[in-house]
């Protein structure tokens, strides 16, 4: 099968911002950051929460005032949907206490694999209040700008500072303690 090249002269055209193309090359290009992002924010399925922020995308794609604000979308969906499903489990988990019963303890793969002082850190995050988390997390997992976090999670740039400058201060406390 012959191999064809195309001409250095001829440009490729993007696809609208609007159209199918766009929206696969969304998908396929953020798709697993946004579950990592749901998964870090505590959702018990990640990836079908995801995977309900693009349907929602999908659906809304030419209402959209902005078609560049799409992953901004997307990462608020997530955000959002994260958040609605740690509330409708925490009311399950009321309702059927007596036939849930959690374990706290990791597998033991999993503690061969994280070191102690990792696993400090991240029962620190854990204990931090839901916002100060989301904070954290987008802004220094997915290394979002103030600003940018402030837009996913609905809030102004400075309440991201100050409930990042809080959060780093309580993790700095806490381990403090523990050591």
């Amino acid at each position: 099968m012959p191999v064809t090249e195309t001409p250095a002269a001829e440009t490729v055209a993007a696809p609208p911002p609007g159209g199918d193309e766009a929206y696969a090359a969304l998908f396929h290009g953020h798709f697993w950051g946004l579950v990592r992002l749901a998964h870090l924010l505590g959702a018990d399925d990640p990836e079908d929460v995801v995977q309900n922020a693009f349907v929602r995308l999908h659906g809304k794609r030419g209402t959209l005032r902005d078609q560049n604000a799409a992953l901004a979308y997307l990462r608020s969906t997530v955000c959002n949907a994260s958040r609605s499903r740690l509330r409708h489990l925490r009311m399950a988990r009321r309702r059927h206490a007596q036939l849930a019963v959690l374990g706290d303890a990791a597998s033991a793969e999993h503690q061969a694999v994280h070191r102690e002082d990792i696993r400090a850190l991240l029962d620190v995050v854990e204990q931090l209040p839901r916002r100060q988390r989301e904070v954290l997390v987008l802004r220094y997992w997915l290394d979002l700008s103030e600003r940018e976090t402030a837009d996913a999670l609905g809030i102004a740039v400075g309440t991201v500072k100050g409930h990042c400058g809080r959060a780093i201060a309580a993790i700095r406390d806490r381990l403090k303690e523990g050591t």
